[in-house]
């Protein structure tokens, strides 16, 4: 049984490419002055226990996040860590991708299954990706993660931890998440059990 029992999870800050309106997926975008900032928000949302492990993104954006995090200490890059690669859909706002592609954003928005990003990444292949990397964490020695990526890869490794779907707008930029491991195995998403 993997020894991990706290994971705590940050999305990456604001980008130079306006990540907060954009849909940069694939699309390695460095982190803005807000970003840094946000950055360092962040770090005050963290209880100041230490961690076995710091893992983030290999996209500019988060890995930076997790420099400014958690300064002086080594970051492990984790390919599988990177967001979805949102197709011909990168870089565009909702308004923009609603416009150039109104039918697929309808079923994008209604969620009509099966729906994909045209041209991008499946999603099926993006989750399997994600559940990779995190398998390597649960097969670490490691018992405290902190893990900085993007807001679909907080989302699924909270989801395949615990089994909960946070909610859509789920986490903002520079969001902080908490998961921990009951005693039961069971793994608990938010403040940790007493």
């Amino acid at each position: 049984m993997s020894r991990l029992t706290r994971v705590v999870l940050v999305r990456h800050g604001e980008t130079v490419g306006e990540s907060s309106i954009r849909f940069h997926g694939a699309t390695d975008v460095d982190l803005s002055e807000l970003g840094c900032d946000q950055a360092l928000a962040a770090r005050h949302q963290i209880p100041g226990e230490g961690f076995d492990l710091v893992v983030a993104s290999s996209l500019t954006r988060a890995w930076r996040t997790a420099t400014l995090l958690v300064p002086g200490r080594q970051v492990r890059l984790e390919a599988d860590f990177r967001e979805i690669d949102f197709g011909r859909w990168e870089g565009l706002t909702r308004e923009e991708i609603a416009a150039v592609d109104p039918i697929l954003y309808e079923d994008w928005q209604s969620k009509r299954e099966g729906f994909e990003f045209p041209e991008g990444e499946h999603r099926g292949d993006f989750l399997q990706r994600v559940h990779r990397g995190l398998d390597r964490i649960l097969s670490s020695d490691a018992e405290s993660v902190i893990v900085v990526a993007h807001k679909g890869v907080v989302r699924g490794i909270v989801q395949a931890l615990s089994g909960i779907e946070m909610p859509p707008l789920e986490p903002a930029l520079g969001g902080v998440v908490q998961v921990f491991r009951r005693s039961d195995g069971q793994w608990h998403l938010g403040r940790r059990p007493s």
